[in-house]
């Protein structure tokens, strides 16, 4: 029994101090209890401060979006949205059709691999307006000339309309 009450207490310390986490600013906290409310809001200013930096020392466009209702400042990007359209030569057969689109697939593959682009995808009908591109890069010029080295663009399968286009930086899809 007396060897019981003392493993409690050592077991107690133990625990306490391997529980103990110290905030190391340059780790991000796994969650909100872990550090201070003021602590995380100090970080997260610091993180936008140095985001919004590197974006605008690289050329990109960027303003403050502060909500109304809670007073949170959230970091806008702009992007630029390069729409897939019908292009005029679409006489290709199968075989030419399906060389195409490995090509461009390869393109688009290529594109998210080098960060260029964050996402691009099909719609899902047979309009006018075959898919997009969301290029994450500074310029307009930029964006335009990377969407037409898409290999459906050159053959005019495709061909690119690129507008410039605001999002929340880092905000996922829901």
């Amino acid at each position: 029994m007396r060897r019981f009450f003392i493993l409690i207490p050592s077991t107690v310390i133990l625990l306490f101090t391997a529980c103990k986490q110290e905030f190391d600013p340059s780790k991000k906290a796994n969650t909100l209890h872990e550090v201070s409310a003021d602590t995380v809001a100090t970080e997260n200013q610091r993180s936008v401060a140095a985001v919004k930096k590197e974006l605008t020392t690289r050329g990109y466009q960027v303003f403050d979006y502060i909500d109304a209702k809670t007073g949170d400042t959230t970091l806008m990007q702009q992007y630029f949205i390069a729409f897939l359209k019908r292009g005029p030569n679409r006489s290709q057969n199968k075989a030419e059709s399906d060389s195409l689109q490995a090509l461009h697939l390869a393109h688009l593959g290529r594109m998210y691999e080098e960060g260029y682009a964050d996402i691009s995808g099909p719609f899902g009908d047979d309009g006018e307006v075959r898919g997009i591109t969301i290029y994450n890069v500074p310029t307009l010029k930029m964006a335009d000339s990377l969407a037409n080295m898409d290999p459906m663009v050159r053959a005019g399968r495709l061909v690119i309309e690129v507008r410039p286009w605001w999002a929340a930086k880092g905000f996922p899809l829901r």
